[in-house]
């Protein structure tokens, strides 16, 4: 055995994001006696790989309470209160799922517009959306001969169902936005693919399909599914939804064992009064990277073994021929 290996040594923390189901609660569950070999760079589904981040920083707000008593007042005994843990740290890599989960509210898809149409901040009126056809999947988008015209190589396309005036969660496997009364989304037939986790890009066209570079975060469109074409990403500052995920985050080993942290439910937080939303990374003047600030809070859920309630999982894998302590 060999004392060295108790030293864990990582170059990054890499993350990785599952949805929550908001009906039922998180599915997404990271078993440390069956994800010991977990796979950096092929993660288990539902997992999604959001790359390195940076200035990865786990506090917890939980409190110990002294209980006293004998003739003294000394502490006779202690108990845990205001159960509570947050997580901060900087994506270093842009992309929906990215923006969505730093943005903490709806995030948009800005749906390709009609020419004509009325400027709005997230959008105006836009293109019709082609239906799409029996025998897709999450990775082949079945429109038929010539319906595929209107697309190319490289576009991103958002692919879920016509809003039909439903109240409540909306997106096709991912819950994307929460819609009260049909009249706050205009009755918009676009609103879910305004909205829906369900976008990818296009990598080759068939006579009949479109075939993406990476499946649907959403999975299997929904029968009744429509395409239409995304020409960018838009969160907003407010909103009254709130991102529910899953969140893991490995600390890589470079040497020693691996470490990793799991939070069943993360939901956004802003505990300080004021907190900047991107930060700069300076390169060589004038040239400097833009990162997204991200800052959740863990939600509880109660731990099938024992019934405890608890906010986050920290395991340590040893290395192999490590000293146990």
């Amino acid at each position: 055995m060999t004392r060295a290996g108790l030293r864990p040594v990582a170059r990054q923390t890499r993350a990785y994001f599952a949805p929550v189901d908001r009906v039922n609660g998180p599915s997404a569950i990271f078993d440390p006696s069956k994800d010991n070999g977990f796979q950096l760079d092929a993660p288990t589904a539902p997992w999604i790989d959001l790359g390195w981040i940076e200035n990865f920083q786990r506090t917890t707000t939980s409190q110990i309470e002294a209980l006293t008593g004998a003739t003294d007042g000394a502490v006779s005994a202690q108990a845990r209160r205001a159960l509570g843990a947050r997580v901060d740290f900087e994506f270093r890599d842009w992309g929906k799922l990215q923006m969505a989960l730093a943005g903490g509210a709806e995030h948009m898809n800005v749906l390709a517009t009609d020419p004509s149409a009325s400027r709005a901040g997230s959008g105006g009126i836009p293109l019709p959306a082609v239906p799409l056809l029996a025998g897709s999947t999450a990775a082949e988008l079945v429109l038929g001969a010539g319906a595929n015209a209107g697309f190319q190589p490289g576009d991103l396309v958002a692919c879920d169902l016509d809003y039909a005036q439903e109240v409540g969660y909306v997106g096709t496997g991912i819950a994307a936005a929460y819609v009260k009364n049909s009249a706050d989304v205009r009755e918009d037939a676009n609103y879910v693919r305004r909205v829906t986790f369900n976008v990818g890009r296009v990598a080759l066209l068939t006579q009949t399909s479109l075939l993406l570079s990476q499946p649907l975060p959403g999975g299997v469109p929904a029968p009744g599914a429509a395409v239409q074409k995304v020409l960018a990403f838009v969160d907003r500052e407010g909103g009254s939804f709130l991102q529910q995920w899953s969140g893991l985050f490995v600390a890589e080993e470079e040497s020693g064992g691996r470490v990793s942290f799991f939070y069943p439910i993360l939901s956004p937080c802003t505990v300080k009064p004021e907190w900047a939303r991107e930060s700069l990374l300076a390169i060589q003047k004038p040239l400097a990277g833009l990162a997204l600030q991200a800052s959740f809070t863990a939600l509880p859920t109660v731990d099938a073994n024992d019934g405890s309630v608890v906010l986050c999982y920290r395991s340590y894998f040893p290395a192999a021929a490590a000293a146990v302590y």
